[in-house]
């Protein structure tokens, strides 16, 4: 493999790893010798050096990372408090809760459930990046099924859906009492 093209490569690789990779790992998947790694490496150290470049590589023991250079870390801050934050409605966390805990799930199934219409929240979830498509139900109409994303499990802080808080009996009572309640209020019994 040509010295350009391994270190075409090791950019790719650290750029989409966004952690650091170790050096015999890249030479693994390089089908290179670890010496043909670290001579791109040093390459592309001196390139980052480069006033120009907004990059650099910093070495971990045996790995390598691709980092920002500290001087721009200011301008890093004003983007990410940018970033738009989003904030969900009762409707949209109600039907968020209805997929995380029946995923898969269609569409139809959730409007059953909440009885209403779930098209908006769920064009807001899918935008969100909590929740995605996760294939089509082998029924008529091949409707589209629904479930949650790694960005919904970082975001609640678990680590698999196994771990959402599981609702007991006497739970699933007390809150139809309060939709009932609620009911009889809006309707003015």
């Amino acid at each position: 493999m040509e010295s350009s093209a391994v270190q075409s490569a090791i950019e790719s690789i650290l750029f989409a790893m966004g952690n650091s990779v170790e050096i015999a790992k890249m030479a693994e998947i390089l089908d290179v010798e670890i010496s043909v790694v670290e001579e791109a490496l040093d390459v592309l150290e001196d390139k980052y050096k480069a006033e120009e470049s907004g990059l650099q590589l910093v070495r971990l023991e045996d790995s390598v990372q691709l980092c920002t250079k500290p001087e721009n870390y200011d301008y890093l801050i004003k983007v990410t408090k940018a970033k738009p934050k989003f904030s969900l409605s009762d409707t949209v966390l109600e039907t968020l809760s209805i997929i995380a805990y029946k995923q898969p799930v269609t569409r139809i199934e959730i409007e059953k459930i909440r009885g209403v219409s779930c098209e908006h929240a769920v064009n807001k979830l899918l935008e969100y990046d909590l929740i995605k498509e996760f294939g089509r139900l082998d029924a008529p109409g091949k409707p589209i099924l629904f479930g949650t994303t790694e960005n919904f499990l970082r975001c609640f802080g678990v680590t698999s859906i196994s771990d959402l808080p599981q609702i007991t009996p006497d739970q699933v009572e007390e809150y139809k009492k309060e939709a009932e309640a609620e009911i009889n209020v809006k309707l003015d019994i």
